[in-house]
């Protein structure tokens, strides 16, 4: 069976009486009597499946919720009591003709829809699965579609975005630095950047006036060091200044 026709989210009335071939991941089952019900989920959105053929009673007996199915079946649109407003496909619904179960999935470590009622540990030790969350990925969409807006105006005005590396010699600023010590030059350490500055000035003699530079900023926040004890902290600084020495960093 093909993987897909549609992305679960862009149906609509205007696809009635269509066939189509959708997949995606089990988001709820409802079961009335001989009728069952499931929502399926991808990242374009939600769609209603409805399971009436007796051919497919022992195949939905074996789904389970976040597994991984494809579904064949035709959109047909929803009486109207059963319409929901606020889904963009609730006014349709797939007859479901043949289903393929992809994967299988164990019982869930924590609740995909419910982040509060996991500890934040927890969350982060089973990330993969925490990022289905919708609210979650709605921020990364939205993060993406404002570093486009920013990179198309920037990209009208002659800008040219240029990446700088990573590591670099560190810079005589007032924050801590993140040291990373050299595989290849022993008892030598690089620093991760605290801002673009030595580049920028590098660009600008260059020639390359005008240039946005995608960095992300590494400094040891002073918050965390507040929150240790003095003696610790005390510690912690001696070990970074012998460390942090000039002659003990590797400028490449």
């Amino acid at each position: 069976m093909k993987f897909r026709t549609h992305k679960c989210g862009e149906l609509s009335t205007g696809n009635i009486k269509d066939s189509v071939i959708l997949s995606g991941w089990v988001h709820s089952i409802r079961t009335h009597g001989k009728i069952t019900f499931i929502d399926l989920r991808d990242r374009f959105g939600l769609i209603q499946l409805v399971f009436q053929s007796e051919s497919l009673t022992s195949i939905i007996k074996k789904i389970s919720l976040e597994d991984v199915i494809t579904i064949e079946g035709k959109v047909s649109e929803r009486e109207d009591s059963l319409k929901n407003p606020n889904l963009s496909t609730g006014s349709i619904e797939i007859i479901v003709k043949s289903c393929e179960i992809i994967n299988s999935t164990n019982p869930l470590p924590l609740s995909i829809h419910d982040r509060e009622s996991s500890s934040e540990e927890h969350r982060l030790k089973y990330r993969y699965l925490e990022l289905r969350n919708k609210s979650l990925q709605n921020n990364l969409i939205i993060r993406h579609q404002t570093t486009q807006v920013v990179r198309n105006y920037l990209s009208k005005l002659d800008f040219i975005e240029i990446e700088t590396p990573i590591l670099m010699k560190s810079t005589p600023e007032g924050a801590r630095d993140y040291l990373v010590p050299s595989r290849v030059h022993k008892g030598k350490f690089y620093a991760l950047p605290q801002s673009p500055q030595m580049y920028k000035q590098l660009f600008m003699v260059s020639g390359i006036m005008i240039f946005p530079v995608p960095r992300s900023c590494s400094t040891l926040s002073s918050m965390v060091v507040r929150s240790r004890r003095w003696r610790n902290r005390r510690s912690r600084h001696r070990f970074m200044s012998s460390i942090a020495s000039p002659v003990n960093r590797c400028g490449r």
